[in-house]
């Protein structure tokens, strides 16, 4: 019965956000946030001619109600940059994954607060969606094509960093075509030998 107990308290701990700024980073007066675009592709295949037509982004709404962005939120006194952004995207949008190489940092202006702060983005390849998560009753989500991403999200910073995850998506896929290449070209020519 205990352990069901404990178990129960996790779940429950575990569906929790966290809040407040007295834990988060600034530096030179400016509040540090991190976060994520999560991404997946169709299908649940990468192998396509087209990496921005296959790619699905998991875009959340803000949380006054007026708009979609990408997931994030302030880096907190004890995590790693990649952990509080992976904290950030669970909490906001109910996904895990791998959280890749960062996308960049850009230093954009609060809204609500008027004063700069430094955003930092990563890539999120998802590899599971979450039926419940903290801000479930706080927040929409929703995938959509990088199109459609582009045309909603109300960051311009945001929509530059998807532009980086674009193009880094499709070199990847480049270079893996040209090492593929480069495969049946060498066993090509010792089928010949």
């Amino acid at each position: 019965m205990a352990t069901a107990l404990v178990s129960q308290e996790n779940v429950v701990a575990s569906l929790v956000s966290r809040t407040g700024r007295h834990l988060q980073r600034y530096d030179k007066g400016r509040r540090q946030v991190v976060g994520c675009i999560p991404y997946r592709y169709k299908n649940g295949s990468s192998n396509t001619l087209e990496v921005e037509d296959e790619l699905e982004v998991l875009v959340i709404s803000s949380q006054k109600g007026k708009g979609m962005l990408f997931p994030k939120g302030g880096w907190e006194l004890d995590e790693t940059i990649k952990q509080a952004a992976s904290r950030e995207t669970y909490e906001e949008a109910g996904v895990k994954g791998n959280v890749e190489h960062q996308l960049g940092h850009w230093t954009f202006q609060s809204r609500t607060h008027g004063t700069d702060y430094d955003g930092y983005l990563f890539p999120l390849h998802v590899k599971e969606v979450l039926d419940f998560w903290p801000e479930k009753n706080n927040r929409q989500r929703k995938w959509m094509s990088v199109e459609e991403a582009r045309e909603c999200c109300q960051r311009w910073w945001m929509k530059e960093a998807l532009d980086v995850l674009v193009d880094r998506l499709a070199g990847r896929q480049q270079l893996g075509e040209e090492e593929m290449g480069s495969c049946s070209l060498s066993y090509q020519a010792k089928s010949n030998l």
